[in-house]
């Protein structure tokens, strides 16, 4: 995580200085402030000495030392010590680090193929959480669920519980993560289209695109019902013994004036944002029911299209976010109605321009930054990694 130490605030105050008085006046001053202090000291004798006497018939000791305050021991996430060396321009406020590595999920098919998979992660890499995809984006599930919902869907890939890939996680000597994707599912709101965006006139299913073009329904943050699948899911999986559970995808699909049309005014209003910072909390609270704890996760390219709603550091509750860059996404530029965006250096240049383009966006929360795609293979992202060190964040996720 990228701390930054805005420094102590110095308040001057102007001396003001006196001019004109006489000598005569000066004597009477300086007589006048003798008088006043000793009639302040035969006061104060007068009235602490029957008070002590008092407090001492009663059995009190009386201290003339000040009180000694102890130390405080700073601490991490984990109950160790953090030291001076590792505070340098820390604020208390931002103290826990995030070393990840992300599995796929083909690790995690089954118990023998997780073992072997979590043999692969990288030794150079100071790796303390391993994350596994649990919901991707789309909707799909991979692990044996028992969400009703999930399971009516037909979108259950995986069929190791919960429990045992965090079991095997942490047999292997790691912490275990979760990864659900949220708003991006295009499955559930099908079935069950009280949780899908719906248009005002007639309460139809609203779908991205036409049917020819491979339209999908998208699920709606301002549906309750939608809002609870997610928590369900993130309940299921924090009780699991996950020890962090990272949530993606708190987006909007991209509307067309026309899908307004259809759809109303309230999903491209000011304070759309509401939606996702309410789910968010929700989702935020349900993980710390469990003793477990949430991280938010955005995209880079999401950001710089200028898709940040969910990022309201007054409203959420959650103040660690992980950015995605996504090397995949970079491949072909980023397009914003006013500019284009090329990134055609190596992913280690890729992140350094990325974090320069949209850092500020985040300057309010505890960092990590992650490096993905496909495109890039493990050396490269390692060495991304080390860009990501030396832009000042110390919290990474690999893959």
């Amino acid at each position: 995580m990228k701390f930054k130490n805005k420094g102590r605030k110095i308040y001057k105050t102007k001396e003001k200085n006196y001019y004109g008085k006489s000598p005569v006046g000066k004597a009477f001053s300086v007589g006048l402030t003798v008088l006043l202090i000793g009639g302040i000291f035969f006061i104060g004798f007068s009235v602490a000495g029957p008070l002590i006497n008092y407090a001492k018939q009663k059995g009190d000791t009386v201290s003339t030392t000040a009180p000694a305050f102890e130390e405080e021991l700073i601490t991490d996430a984990n109950g160790e010590e953090i030291t001076q060396e590792d505070t340098t321009a820390v604020t208390p406020f931002n103290l826990e680090r995030f070393k990840a590595y992300t599995l796929s999920t083909m690790d995690i098919v089954d118990k023998d193929t997780l073992k072997k998979a979590l043999k692969r992660v990288p030794a150079d890499g100071k790796i303390e959480y391993i994350e596994v995809p649990l919901k991707e984006a789309g909707g799909d599930i991979y692990y044996a669920t028992n969400n009703y919902y999930s399971t009516s869907s037909g979108i259950v890939q995986g069929a190791m519980k919960p429990k045992d890939i965090a079991n095997a996680i942490v047999d292997a000597g790691y912490k275990p993560v979760a990864h659900i994707s949220t708003f991006y599912d295009n499955v559930v709101p099908m079935y069950f289209q009280n949780m899908s965006y719906l248009t005002y006139a007639d309460g139809m299913m609203w779908i991205d695109n036409s049917t020819e073009a491979g339209g999908k329904p998208w699920l709606n943050p301002f549906s309750e019902d939608a809002v609870n699948y997610i928590t369900d899911i993130v309940d299921e999986v924090s009780s699991a013994g996950f020890v962090r559970v990272v949530c993606s995808d708190f987006v909007f699909p991209d509307f067309r004036q026309s899908d307004i049309d259809y759809l109303g005014d309230k999903f491209i209003s000011n304070d759309r944002y509401m939606a996702l910072t309410s789910a968010a909390n929700m989702m935020y609270e349900k993980a710390m029911s469990n003793g477990s704890k949430m991280i938010l996760e955005v995209d880079a390219t999401d950001i710089l299209k200028g898709k940040k709603d969910v990022l309201q550091p007054m409203l959420l509750k959650v103040n660690t976010v992980i950015l995605n860059i996504d090397f995949d996404a970079l491949a072909y530029g980023v397009f914003t109605p006013d500019t284009v965006y090329e990134f055609n250096g190596t992913p280690s240049e890729n992140v350094r321009k990325m974090l320069d383009l949209v850092g500020d966006d985040l300057e309010d929360f505890n960092v990590a930054v992650r490096v993905s795609g496909s495109t890039a293979g493990i050396q490269e992202l390692l060495d991304a990694k080390d860009e990501i060190v030396g832009c000042g964040y110390d919290s990474y996720v690999i893959g």
